[in-house]
Parts: structure tokens; sequence; C-alpha cells
């Protein structure tokens, strides 16, 4: 298929000819695509599992240094993982659905439950309350008493257990997409497993059929750099909008804007950090336990909050993430921008997560195939394989002279 041509640094590269490149790459693309549109589910679960065992196989190549045979250091390393995660999605998984609950029936009481004399409501209470702040502050011409029994009642008429029951389905609901995400989690580990276990030998059929030039890493090794790179990118992603949202909290509670909230700025800030792991999500998820907090505190303060963390949210996305991600993978900031959002497109949020890993590896995998495959020129040698018809064109014979005319005419 084509001619072999020796390559700079002794290898042979493989030239594509014309008539592959008009019609065997365009039917090959399409023929990809339809599968993978297919069986998008089970092409999305391998190439997790592909991207967990080219992250973990430098772990279990470093236990198998010190003697420990690679099926125990795979096991080690599994088993260290799963413990971890299971331990925390379990943790918080309970305690969000057990919070769920008993706020959901402090909310119902504090709507429907009478008690006292003269009996009431606690939320009719705190219209009293805050009807007396207004009178003794000077402001005794706002009248909210009448207008906040009424929303109260109204409240109380609307069944407030049926809403706080519907939240607490929705949580539980949650629960149980949590466990069905677990079960694809685990699938997915074990489809990595039998990566992980064959890596070596996967490594040595990929040398030896595709041999490495002279001072160059193995296709494997790029993969596993490129994706070592990401790892890097990312950790500093996160150490960035982490360490911005808690010196930003710091200074809201220096200030006074959001009072007490400089003593849990490094908390905030370390939430912030984990939650950026999420795309998209990420910088929201990281708001909430501040926001609450601003919100418990002084409901004011929550305003300077949201608009801290919008502002970060908007540099992370603009500025940050295209920078930081594009210099760790080597990427044009567009192209991680393009690939976050057909991530997210294809498949969502699972979609947008893996999007700059696949890039990073998608780049080690075209860098390595760019020195060893060629495509022919479709200016050197040969003939176009479709023909053009172009009309024949024969040049125009001048015109004569004009001749002079004869004697009598010029009379």
């Amino acid at each position: 298929m084509g001619d072999m041509a020796g390559a700079p640094a002794g290898a042979a590269k493989l030239q594509i000819p014309r008539w592959i490149q008009l019609v065997g790459l365009p039917i090959l693309l399409l023929f990809l695509w339809v599968v993978a549109g297919a069986a998008r589910h089970v092409v999305f679960l391998f190439l997790v599992a592909a991207l967990i065992a080219f992250l973990l196989n430098p772990i279990v190549r470093t236990l198998t240094r010190v003697w420990i045979p690679r099926g125990v250091g795979v096991a080690l390393v599994y088993l260290s993982f799963l413990a971890i995660l299971l331990a925390v999605i379990v943790a918080i998984g309970s305690v969000v659905v057990d919070q769920t609950k008993s706020s959901a029936n402090r909310v119902n009481d504090y709507f429907t439950v009478v008690h006292g004399h003269p009996p009431r409501t606690n939320a009719d209470r705190d219209v009293d309350r805050f009807q007396r702040w207004l009178d003794t502050h000077r402001l005794s011409g706002i009248d909210i008493r009448q207008r906040g029994h009424d929303l109260v009642k109204q409240i109380r008429n609307k069944d407030v257990s049926k809403y706080t029951g519907d939240v607490v389905s929705f949580v539980e609901g949650a629960a149980i997409g949590t466990v069905k995400f677990l079960f694809a989690l685990v699938l997915t580990i074990v489809v990595s497993i039998y990566m992980l276990l064959d890596m070596p030998r996967l490594a040595r059929v990929v040398d030896r059929r595709f041999p490495p030039t002279p001072g160059s890493p193995p296709l494997l090794g790029r993969i596993e750099h490129s994706l070592a790179s990401y790892v890097r990118g990312q950790f500093l992603l996160s150490l960035i909008i982490g360490t911005s949202a808690g010196l930003g909290m710091w200074l809201l509670g220096t200030l006074g804007w959001v009072p007490g909230a400089d003593r849990y700025a490094v908390l905030f800030g370390a939430w912030v950090a984990v939650t950026e792991l999420v795309p998209y999500i990420g910088p929201w998820l990281g708001a909430i336990p501040p926001f609450i907090y601003a919100l418990v505190v002084h409901p004011i303060s929550a305003l300077w909050v949201g608009l801290l963390f919008l502002g970060i949210h908007q540099i992370e996305g603009h500025i940050v993430v295209p920078n930081v991600m594009g210099s760790a993978l080597r990427l044009h900031p567009l192209l991680v921008i393009f690939g976050l959002l057909a991530g997210g497109e294809i498949y969502g949020l699972p979609g947008a997560l893996v999007a700059l890993p696949l890039l990073a590896a998608g780049r080690a995998i075209w860098e390595f195939f760019g020195e060893r495959v060629t495509l022919e020129s479709w200016e050197e040698g040969g003939a176009v394989p479709v023909e053009v018809g172009v009309e024949e064109t024969r040049p125009i014979a001048p015109l004569p002279p004009p001749e002079d005319p004869p004697a009598a005419a010029r009379r």
C-alpha cells in the first residue's frame, strides 16, 4: 500500500496513496463515527478504563520494581483507591440524605406546628418580631404584619409537607442514581484491571509493530507522559482557583462584608479546590457552602459571596483553564475550550470530565504516527485520481492590420 520511503531517523515511513486519501479515509472515518454512535456507552466506558489504566500504570510499575508481582501490585493500588472512594461516597451520601430529611422536617414544623400562648407557629412569631423591629427603628410606617401572616397562612394551606416530601424524594432518587453510577464505576474498574495486567504485553506488541525512533519514547510511554502532564495541570488549576476563593473569602471577612468568613477561608478554599475537578459545575458546587454560610450569618453578605464566585467562574472559564491546561497539554486554548464543549455535548458531564485527558492522549498518538505516516503529495508525479474535464481552448489568431482605404474614398 504505497511506496516505503526512508525516514530521517532511519525508521520506515508509510506513505498513503492519493486514492486512499480521497476515498478510503473518509469512508473509514464515517464508519468509525457510526460505530461509536451506536455503541456510545460501551466506547465511553472503555475509553475511561484505558485512561485509568494509563494513569495507574506508573504506580504499578514502581511497585513491581520492589519485587512485588504485577498482579499483587494492581490489586493493592485498586483496593486502596476503591476503599477510599467508597468510604467518601457512602459518607457524603448518607449525610446529605439525613440532613435533607431533617431540614425538610424543620421547615414543615416551622410553618405548620402551633404551640405556646397564644397558639401560633414559629413563622407567625417571626413576622411579629420583624414588625416590632421596624417599629423600634423608626420604620413604623412599614406595616408587614398582616401581609406576613397572610403569606404564612397561604404556605400552610398549600401543604408544606408535600413540597418537602418532593425534596426528600429527589434526594433519594439522587442516591439511587449514585448507586447506578457506582455499578458503572465498578464495571469500568474491572475493564481497566484487565488492561493494566496486560499493559506490558501490549507495550511489547506496539513496540514491535511500531518501533520508536532512536532517542524517542515509545507510543505508550508518550501517552503516559501526556496524561501525567494533564494531572499536573489539573492540580495547578485546582490550586489557583482554590487559593483565589480562599483569599476572596478571607478578604470579605476582614472587611466585615461577610462576618466570620476569614476564620473559615482555608476550609472554603480547600472545598473549592476539590470541586474544581468537575468541569462546568465545579465552581458553582464550590460556591454553595460559602453562600449558605453568608446567607445564615447575614443575608446581605450573600450578595458579596455570589459576586466573588461569579467573577472567579468567569476568570476560570475564559482565562485560567484555557491557558493553564493549554500549556500543560501543549494545546491551543481554543482547542481546550472546544474539547470541553464537545465532550459535554457528546456525553454530558462525564464527557466533559474526560475530554482533556483524551485530547492529551490524542496529541501523543498524533505526534507518534506523524513521524511515520505521510500523505502522497497531490503535486508530484502521477495523474490526479479524479480527472476534471476542462474544455480545450485554442489561441485566437491576431487580426490582420486594416488596409488603407482607396484613394477615391479618401477624397
